[in-house]
């Protein structure tokens, strides 16, 4: 166990250098052998869709339910989580959508992973920068859960009056695989799980849940630019407008949540609780859906933005006591860990 702690540890760690490194060989494979990739498409599309339910199941294992009854002790951070992630970051990516993309399979793609919140590092930030644990928690949860009455619900709106179709049946089927599937497998995997080795058991095989989930991760990227090679050859220009969008919605996302948190009154703890899984994307809920329920194409978005979102997250991390500062300058009573004690 201690050598698949390390080992996750170090992806985890390296994680941009990972990502690059299954993207560039898909992409060189899969723009070497298009023929291949073209003939045996079905295979490759079925091997997306297993590692794609064991990116997230192991996910489910790990999320603590009974946390959520801690959200009436004090609700502003988590409803100011849901005012980022399904009010404002939809209508700046619609916005960057309509001015930057004109690709109907991208600018869906790239509205897609914007509608899917919650990054899967973003209780770890919180911890490093000493943030809130237990009220990243609770607004993770609670985001995550509304994704899939939520998600479909934007998507038919933003393809109303437009080119874009929105297959709503292959949608809804494709959230029921890789969320409403795995919540449930999840939940009771860790009831029988705790029932058997108890929480220090399940706590040990945390490392091992989290390899599974990367490791397959790295699997969806990997087949995702394999059978797209060919195409993002012809169309690298793509790739860079797309990487553009991601580096404006991050700016933006960060310094305006930044700014409104401190004058919304949260402490410091409880911004560090909610601005990375506020800002930061589920991508490999994203690409799920994406490849699930549209094509390779539509998940390109959500492949690229985990290598920008990374780069920008570890420098909000390093900014971590200027920011501090900045919560509790004018500040004299420090409000600290409001959810520890229950």
């Amino acid at each position: 166990m201690e050598v698949i702690k390390k080992l996750t540890f170090n992806i985890k760690k390296y994680l941009i250098f990972f990502t690059l490194t299954f993207l560039s060989i898909g992409w060189i494979l899969g723009a070497n052998f298009s023929k291949f990739a073209a003939t045996n498409k079905s295979i490759f599309s079925n091997v997306i869709v297993f590692f794609v339910f064991f990116m997230i199941y192991p996910m489910m294992i790990n999320m603590d339910w009974k946390k959520i009854t801690k959200l009436f002790k004090d609700p502003k951070a988590i409803l100011l989580s849901l005012l980022y992630n399904y009010l404002i970051t939809p209508v700046i990516a619609y916005i960057l959508m309509r001015l930057f993309l004109h690709n109907d399979e991208l600018a869906l793609g790239f509205m897609l992973v914007m509608l899917i919140p919650v990054s899967s590092s973003s209780i770890g930030y919180t911890g490093i920068v000493k943030g809130s644990v237990e009220v990243a928690t609770i607004a993770q949860t609670i985001n995550f859960i509304l994704i899939p009455i939520l998600a479909p619900i934007y998507l038919s709106i933003i393809a109303h009056g437009s080119k874009i179709t929105i297959p709503m049946n292959s949608i809804l089927k494709s959230m029921f695989y890789v969320i409403i599937l795995p919540i449930i497998l999840g939940y009771i995997t860790r009831v029988i799980i705790i029932s058997k080795v108890g929480e220090k058991g399940l706590k040990r095989a945390k490392p091992l849940i989290g390899l599974i989930t990367l490791v397959s991760m790295l699997g969806v990227i990997f087949f995702i630019f394999f059978l797209k090679g060919h195409m993002l050859v012809s169309k690298w220009n793509l790739l860079i407008i797309l990487g553009f969008l991601t580096i404006i919605y991050l700016i933006i996302a960060l310094v305006f949540e930044t700014w409104f948190n401190k004058r919304a009154g949260l402490t410091y703890e409880e911004h560090m609780g909610i601005v990375f899984l506020s800002t930061g994307k589920n991508n490999g809920t994203a690409v799920a859906i994406a490849t699930l329920a549209f094509s390779p194409l539509v998940a390109i978005p959500a492949a690229i933005l985990p290598i920008f979102q990374i780069i920008f997250m570890i420098f909000y991390v390093k900014l971590e006591n200027k920011i501090k500062k900045y919560f509790e300058k004018n500040t004299k009573i420090n409000y600290t860990r409001k959810y520890e004690e229950e």
